[in-house]
């Protein structure tokens, strides 16, 4: 078993990469943006999983990847004029938190529906809490990461790149 951290890294950012790239063929985008997809996939998968090996919080890491993949979108998309989310959306999908979004709800079913004492629902309300909002704060941290290059560099910046 290989214990180096950067193959690790590496091979987490492939599998997201081809994460993106099944997205992407399950939205039937164009074969021709489909290496740009994988490319766009790996590269988020990259600075997020480097950014967590270097122990920034996963809210952080995530938001600097999804910025990074809707930076990169823009120049993309002018360039085969296809529509930004094209390049955008499918390579973030594998970034959804849903280890989060599942303690959440798990949670939310214990606490619910057993019997427990007051303990365990005190550490059940705390995991209900913290996982709920580490998911809330993730999928926060993925809409103004793409978005935000979008909604500044958008249109003027493709503009410039047809020019």
């Amino acid at each position: 078993m290989i214990h180096n951290p950067y193959f690790v890294i590496f091979a987490n950012s492939l599998w997201s990469g081809i994460a993106a790239l099944g997205f992407a063929i399950l939205f039937n985008i164009p074969k021709k943006v489909i290496t740009t997809v994988l490319f766009l996939g790996f590269l988020a998968g990259l600075i997020k999983a480097l950014f967590i090996h270097f122990e920034f919080n996963i809210i952080i890491a995530t938001f600097f990847a999804a910025l990074s993949v809707g930076i990169f979108s823009i120049p993309f998309a002018s360039r085969v004029h296809k529509p930004i989310v094209v390049f955008s959306i499918p390579s973030i999908i594998p970034m959804i938190p849903g280890f989060f979004a599942y303690k959440t709800i798990l949670a939310i079913r214990q606490f619910t529906f057993y019997k427990i004492d007051n303990v365990q629902r005190d550490r059940m309300l705390d995991a209900i809490f913290s996982n709920g909002f580490m998911t809330l704060f993730i999928l926060f941290a993925i809409t103004v990461g793409v978005s935000g290059p979008m909604l500044i560099l958008g249109k003027d910046m493709t503009r410039r790149l047809k020019d």
